[in-house]
């Protein structure tokens, strides 16, 4: 089959990467406008890397023996229904994640939110026990084992948690107009009547009469009318409700009360708590509370020291600090949390919009996963639909093009989780075919990432790739990756076929349920690159998910081996005969 290959299909714009001005040390990265009759085109590029582009058709007559691969095809159940349903372009990009909680930590529960398309499950550290926790990790492994998901878990960081109160009582207390309560950091069991006890005895100093107290950002407000001791005695001026382990902060003059409290961002508990993640396997660690890059850089290194297995570690954006310190915390970072409950009692309401597209924005530069958490589908806590104004707030985080969206208390102790969780994929699935129908992509001006030769190449083949699947209109993308770095690249491009990232290693399939676009596939992958290309196609052919016609655009990252001793980075175009 004779393809013309035309250079104008493939990163156009000012830096076009098929360009031969485009040299990297002087040499070419690719030359453009030649044609090719089924057969490979190769270019050298320095120090050995080794670049090709291929366009060909995959024949029925070149099934292979799928010996070794087909009883180990990692492909989740959901992600299979999905494609079967709705074709490739119909699959969702946006994850999804859910906060496990009483309502929702039985076996059935959980299968139902993983059916509901669930990527990952979070467990907060602030509520519950590790038996309780154990159990749900231990409920979600059994899942993924026998039922064929692909469900990864994350563990989320109390924190020094020196701005949270809590009542003793188990639901919610509603704080009435005028009535007078106590703030104390004094320890006691259960419950009192107008009595909040606060985690840290320092929690009053520097406060003055006068001072306003808010609650969850504004559920509820108070002003100080008497200081006894470290007690506040404060009169409410907002009524409303008062949740379990609620966060607070002191205003002045309409600014917050600004104190700086050294105290570390892990306290004893959240070491301890670590170590039962490290002990049950989970696949992320959040950081609560991060207010500089320091932090992020101990556990990681931590981390190395006490596992073999890759853990990802996650820093949540939820201070003032913390945004002062953005760029840095997202370079260290594995991925960001946007804590916009948290964030939104340090800052002004009305800045939480502007601040949440510039961290999607520096995490997308950086190629950092994003979660967009916080009060999404607040009002399903206790209603079966949502308002209105809630779907708009999904729908632009999805137009922002945030990785995930994050179920907090709507999933974990609201009474329609699972009505909740259909909300967020329909809204992000709709958002994402309007986009795509009236081409609102938005290409991303390239912050450079590599710095070493093959890591610039690496990111080159991958912009062009993506933007070579979207102007030849494939059906799916195909990358073969050990540690998930091609697909993060790919997936940083956001492009409009679904990513499918083959990977032997099973912390790395884990690891990119959190990336947008990525199906992550578990296979057995050999040294021979073009062989396991061939299987991993004839596979998805087997099971009835590539039709004649199909197209996939495949990159692959081939590491030197004894056999073949040059890197070897390549983009290829297959049809489906």
């Amino acid at each position: 089959m004779a393809v013309v290959w035309d250079p104008s299909l493939m990163c156009v714009g000012k830096n076009p990467c098929l360009d031969l001005k485009n040299r990297v040390f002087g040499t070419p990265v690719f030359a453009g406008g030649f044609r090719c009759n089924g057969g490979k085109l190769k270019g050298k590029i320095g120090i050995g890397v080794r670049a090709a582009v291929q366009v060909g058709v995959e024949g029925s007559e070149r099934l292979r023996d799928l010996k070794g691969l087909r009883g180990v095809f990692g492909f989740d159940v959901v992600s299979e229904g999905e494609l079967r349903e709705k074709g490739f372009l119909g699959m969702r990009k946006t994850k999804l994640v859910c906060t496990i909680g009483p309502a929702c930590c039985s076996l059935e529960d959980l299968e139902k939110l993983a059916l509901g398309g669930m990527n990952v499950a979070r467990l907060n550290m602030c509520h519950n026990g590790r038996e309780w926790h154990r159990d749900v990790i231990r409920k979600i492994k059994r899942l993924n084992e026998t039922k064929g998901f692909c469900v990864s878990v994350m563990i989320d960081t109390e924190g020094s948690q020196i701005h949270v109160v809590d009542h003793g009582a188990p639901s919610s207390v509603k704080a009435e107009d005028g009535s007078i309560w106590l703030f104390t950091a004094q320890k006691f069991e259960g419950s009192r009547p107008f009595t909040v006890q606060a985690n840290y005895e320092g929690f009053s100093e520097g406060i003055e009469v006068g001072d306003e107290l808010v609650i969850d950002g504004g559920m509820a407000g108070f002003e100080v009318i008497e200081k006894i001791g470290s007690d506040l005695r404060c009169k409410c001026t907002d009524p409303g409700l008062l949740l379990p382990r609620a966060k607070f902060s002191f205003w002045r003059d309409g600014k917050l009360v600004d104190r700086n409290n050294e105290l570390p961002t892990l306290s004893t508990k959240d070491w301890a708590d670590i170590e039962f993640g490290v002990s049950e396997g989970v696949d992320f660690i959040a950081m609560s509370f991060v207010n500089d890059s320091g932090s992020v850089w101990h556990l990681k290194n931590y981390l190395s020291t006490k596992s073999s297995k890759s853990m990802k570690v996650l820093a949540k954006i939820e201070s003032l600090e913390s945004l002062y310190k953005l760029e840095e915390i997202v370079e260290a970072s594995d991925g960001i949390m946007v804590a916009r409950g948290d964030l939104g009692v340090e800052i002004p309401l009305e800045k939480i919009p502007i601040m949440q597209e510039e961290i999607v924005n520096v995490c997308r530069q950086l190629n950092k996963p994003v979660i967009v958490a916080s009060q999404l589908l607040e009002s399903m806590i206790e209603y079966p639909t949502p308002t209105r104004a809630e779907v708009a707030d999904i729908s632009e985080a999805v137009r922002q093009y945030a990785d995930a969206l994050m179920l907090s208390g709507e999933s974990a102790i609201g009474l329609y989780g699972q009505k909740a969780l259909s909300v967020l994929r329909m809204t992000s699935s709709r958002m994402e075919t309007w986009g795509r129908e009236e081409n609102q992509q938005c290409l991303l001006h390239q912050h450079q990432l590599g710095v070493s030769l093959p890591d610039r190449i690496a990111e080159q083949i991958c912009n062009c790739a993506a933007e070579m699947a979207n102007k030849l209109g494939v059906d799916a993308i195909f990358v073969y990756t050990k540690h998930g770095h091609m697909a993060s690249l790919l997936s940083r491009n956001r492009p409009n076929p679904p990513i499918f990232a083959f990977t032997n290693n099973d912390d790395t399939r884990m690891a990119l349920n959190l990336q947008w676009g990525v199906i992550p596939l578990l296979v057995d992958l050999s040294d021979d690159m073009e062989a396991n290309i061939s299987k991993t196609i004839d596979l998805v052919k087997t099971r009835g998910m590539l039709k004649q016609g199909d197209s996939v655009l495949v990159v692959s990252d081939a590491l030197p081996t004894r056999a073949t001793p040059m890197a070897s980075q390549s983009i290829q175009v297959k049809t489906i005969a």
